[in-house]
């Protein structure tokens, strides 16, 4: 009897750990779920952070927020496009090597864009049909920074670049472009980039084989020029970063680009040719004006442009382009055009040349100034075309367009 008993107790014992054991794991399962609820809620406040004002409306707290869509893939320049992207700047022009910028969080991509702020669009300057920005914008109607991009910057006109060395199609490029704009009214922005040891062999090296060959390029380019106005800025960095060159190649080179100012002049007087003349923080006034000097700027050229790729504030280059045409001397009407795509901002860091982080778009292009001896502002660097670190050096980045347009 005690054995039946005993095992009656032993089935009871049996059921009563049963039944604990079921409770345990119940509440464990219930401190699963509130572990999963704050994880997820830390998650979204994270994805939240940030000041409304600039970084767009906080995403609703669902777990739909989660999910970031894929960004979509950089397009490849049109194989049928006239302009070239525009280089890179130079690395050289800065004592210290460029940093890739840290990658931003995914989840950053899930908050809302701003609304495309309104900006005027230059009833004078030609907008080029054919871009990168613009091929991005045509393949990508449903993604979210389209309006933005698309407002602030594949609208707005642009620089086209010739940066290939091909004597005997440039002529043709050139008069796509300038019969173009003589057909919408407009005053398109060429900028022949071609000359040889270009870019001192940095990151946008190449050109043409030699100067005599150069001579013959341009004539060629000066061709297509038609009658109409157009503006040309000449070969940027081709006089403020000579100096890698020896005085005999300096020389050479600044007669080179004389004789490059007086065949655009010639073959179009409705042209208005611009000189290199750096930016405001790279040479003295004095010590480019004398360069410019050597170069024929005065004689051959209609001014000097300056800030091209670079982001220094308009009215330091304003204040500085004065002091050089001062320190130039030559005719009253010489002036200057100053590249407003990426300075909104200002300059950042000393040797933060390469797609550096909180700079914005500047000016929007016009002719009509109203300051005294700057004739234009000009996208002369196409905004969102990356120096290097946020794609391929001259490839179409829409976050940094993105970025640029809303900075």
């Amino acid at each position: 009897m005690s054995g039946v008993r005993a095992q009656r107790r032993t089935e009871r014992n049996r059921r009563t750990e049963r039944r604990r054991a079921t409770r345990r794991h119940a509440m464990a399962a219930a401190a699963s779920v509130v572990v999963a609820v704050g994880t997820l809620s830390g998650v979204l406040a994270a994805t939240g952070g940030g000041d409304e004002d600039t970084a767009g409306p906080r995403p609703e707290a669902s777990v739909s927020a989660l999910y970031v869509p894929p960004l979509p893939a950089r397009p490849s320049p049109s194989a049928t496009a006239s302009a070239s992207p525009s280089p890179s700047p130079s690395p050289s022009r800065t004592s210290a090597k460029p940093t890739r910028p840290a990658p931003k969080p995914s989840v950053a991509k899930s908050r809302a864009p701003k609304p495309p702020a309104p900006r005027t669009v230059s009833a004078d300057l030609y907008r080029h049909p054919q871009s990168q920005v613009l091929d991005w914008v045509r393949a990508h109607p449903g993604d979210p920074r389209r309006a933005v991009i698309e407002s602030r910057i594949a609208d707005q006109p642009a620089a086209v670049w010739f940066a290939s060395y091909d004597p005997g199609a440039i002529t043709g490029r050139v008069r796509a472009v300038t019969s173009g704009a003589a057909a919408a009214g407009r005053v398109p922005v060429l900028v022949p980039y071609a000359i040889p040891d270009r870019d001192c062999g940095g990151a946008s090296q190449g050109g043409a084989p030699d100067l005599a060959a150069y001579d013959g390029w341009i004539r060629n380019f000066a061709a297509g020029l038609g009658s109409g106005p157009v503006i040309v800025v000449l070969e940027p960095d081709s006089i403020a970063l000579a100096d890698c060159l020896s005085d005999g190649e300096r020389a050479a080179r600044y007669a080179s680009l004389a004789r490059a100012g007086k065949a655009l002049r010639a073959a179009n007087p409705r042209a208005k040719v611009y000189f290199d003349a750096g930016h405001s923080g790279w040479h003295s006034a004095a010590k480019m004006a004398g360069a410019l000097r050597e170069a024929g700027a005065a004689t051959s050229g209609d001014g000097i442009f300056t800030n091209v790729s670079n982001f220094h504030a308009t009215a330091d280059e304003a204040a500085y382009a004065r002091r050089v045409l001062a320190e130039l001397g030559g005719p009253s009407h010489l002036g200057a055009v100053i590249d407003t795509s990426r300075n909104g901002n200002g300059a950042p860091a000393p040797g933060a040349w390469c797609d550096p982080a909180g700079r914005a778009l500047g000016r929007t292009p016009t002719t009509r100034t109203g300051a005294s001896r700057i004739d234009a502002y000009l996208w002369v660097k196409l905004p969102g075309e990356s120096d290097g670190c946020s794609g391929a050096a001259g490839e179409f980045s829409a976050d940094y367009a993105y970025d640029l347009a809303t900075g």
